[in-house]
């Protein structure tokens, strides 16, 4: 099986001349991001990396994952690290292990302190056996009790077991303010991190047309996974930002499904959301693929309205617009859609002001991507914030249900019929160089809708439970990409084939590309 990629030039970091500094991880200027968010002049910032941890009752490790923040600020990914910056010095140090030649003979060499200053823009390699006299010494500093700014308590430094108290009770240390200030930073990719969602973004698309190449031949979930996981392998990226979601039939209503074993037969659809990370970086793209080859007549006319919806909230992306205004345009459409096939009826009008398409697109429109799938969201979240109400839970994170009821009061307020809260005021704006997912979707889950909706006098008269009979073995729909914003407008990121595109490669008629 041919899985190799196409290398596109222009934008791919890795095709840059490996010896060029212009290649190495941006530390540096990581930190100095961070600093301006921090807006300090003086301090420490001290952030240990991930180490080698053991399964429970076990001599065998979990799967190495680095620390994110750790990350940020050293690009180093294996264990044992820490960084250090001094502020006031501008002065970043990397802090690595020192492996003994028994370890290498056992698990392998580790990159030695020249290669990781080949590697990473950091201004000195360091010993981790050095650091315990370098943190005394930064204790001892006659003029004042010197800043250590770090993410948690449980990671304050350790100046070691010859350290007296009082120079343990000189460092002042700031679990505040770290935190805000490197999430400010990195909402906002520079053109290294942009590169490496890019290439994240062409292994996962190469990886999804494979699939879509072979969905007609498949027999169950788990061959889908396996070819995602294959693909990727094969191209230099063995993890994978998050588990693979391939939802068959029904499975394809559960946001996040992940058993991955069912059959396809007899299934309309298949929801197929997964991403590779690509040196720490990740991707997310989610295509809803028809198991036979077309789709049927109801799951074409739900698959079109997803794709509607995505394709006018892609066009809206740009800087200085609000989030909110993006999600609003997917409620429309969605809503204009659900009556249009008969699932919602009465009148539009009071449709809206009950929020009842809600029930059928329960999730905001997206997150924000980076060194995490759903990554850091610099001061504000991008959910589309609403009191929670009626007895479910709203997360004001990452994974952002949506009800009914919250969705009326989103209506409201940008109707002008209700006020702001205070957080609502404080909405998010698309910014340059940020990358967002841009994910709309459609569910039929019997459970959530029949255990919350089908007695609600209020949600219940403006569904037709006779014609959503029809389409819960639809599944599901969902239709997510990769979206950069730039300075007049966005780019898309994912080139993984979707709508005639999407069929063309299913049915044999597309032409054969493995990435752009």
């Amino acid at each position: 099986m041919d899985y190799d990629l196409i290398p596109e030039k222009e934008f791919d970091a890795l095709c840059v001349d490996a010896s060029s500094s212009k290649t190495k991880y941006p530390a540096k200027q990581h930190a100095r991001r961070v600093i301006k968010e921090l807006d300090v002049k003086e301090g420490l910032i001290y952030l240990p990396g991930q180490t080698e941890r053991l399964l429970e009752d076990s001599d065998q490790a979990r799967v190495f994952r680095q620390r994110r923040y750790f990350f940020y600020l050293s690009g180093a990914n294996f264990e044992g690290c820490t960084v250090t910056y001094e502020i006031g010095h501008d002065k970043l140090t990397l802090w690595i292990p020192y492996l003994e030649p028994r370890q290498v003979l056992w698990f392998g060499s580790r990159p030695s302190a020249a290669e990781c200053q080949r590697r990473y823009d950091v201004d000195e390699v360091r010993y981790t056996t050095q650091l315990g006299e370098f943190l005394r010494s930064y204790a001892a500093d006659p003029c004042s009790p010197p800043t250590v700014y770090i993410l948690h308590p449980s990671q304050a430094p350790d100046l070691g077991a010859s350290s007296s108290s009082s120079q343990t009770t000189k460092l002042r240390l700031d679990h505040a303010g770290l935190q805000p200030a490197m999430d400010r930073a990195r909402v906002v990719k520079t053109g290294y991190e942009v590169a490496m969602i890019r290439r994240a973004n062409d292994i996962s698309s190469a990886a999804h047309r494979r699939v879509a190449e072979r969905i007609t031949r498949l027999s169950n979930e788990r061959e889908i996974e396996a070819i995602v996981h294959a693909v990727c392998i094969a191209n230099g990226a063995r993890s994978q930002a998050y588990p693979v979601i391939a939802g068959s039939g029904a499975n394809g209503s559960m946001l996040h499904y992940g058993d991955n074993n069912a059959p396809l037969e007899n299934k309309q659809c298949v929801v197929l959301d997964a991403g590779c990370e690509w040196n720490c970086y990740a991707s997310d793209i989610t295509r809803t693929l028809p198991i036979s080859g077309s789709f049927s007549p109801k799951a074409a006319a739900v698959h079109a309205i997803v794709q509607h919806m995505q394709d006018e909230c892609i066009r809206q992306v740009r800087p200085g617009r609000p989030w909110r205004h993006v999600y609003l345009v997917a409620v429309e459409i969605a809503m204009d859609g659900l009556l249009k096939l008969g699932i919602l009826k009465g009148p539009r009008q009071e449709v809206a002001r009950a929020g009842t398409v809600a029930a059928f697109f329960p999730h905001g429109l997206g997150h924000h991507v980076g060194l995490d799938v759903h990554d850091v969201a610099g001061s504000l979240p991008l959910a589309a914030a609403a009191p929670a109400s009626r007895g479910l839970q709203f997360d004001h994170g990452k994974r952002a249900l949506v009800t009914p009821d919250m969705l009326a009061h989103i209506l409201r307020v940008s109707n002008g019929k209700e006020p702001e809260t205070a957080q609502e005021s404080k909405r998010q704006h698309l910014l340059p160089n940020m990358v967002v997912t841009v994910e709309p979707g459609i569910y039929f889950c019997r459970e959530y809708l029949e255990g919350y909706f089908l007695h609600d006098p209020i949600q219940s008269p403006f569904i037709d439970w006779d014609v959503l009979e029809g389409y819960y073995d639809v599944g599901g729909v969902r239709i997510e990409d990769c979206i950069l914003v730039t300075h007049d407008g966005f780019e898309n990121l994912t080139v993984a084939p979707k709508g005639d595109e999407l069929l063309d490669v299913i049915n044999g008629h597309g032409r054969h590309v493995n990435a752009n």
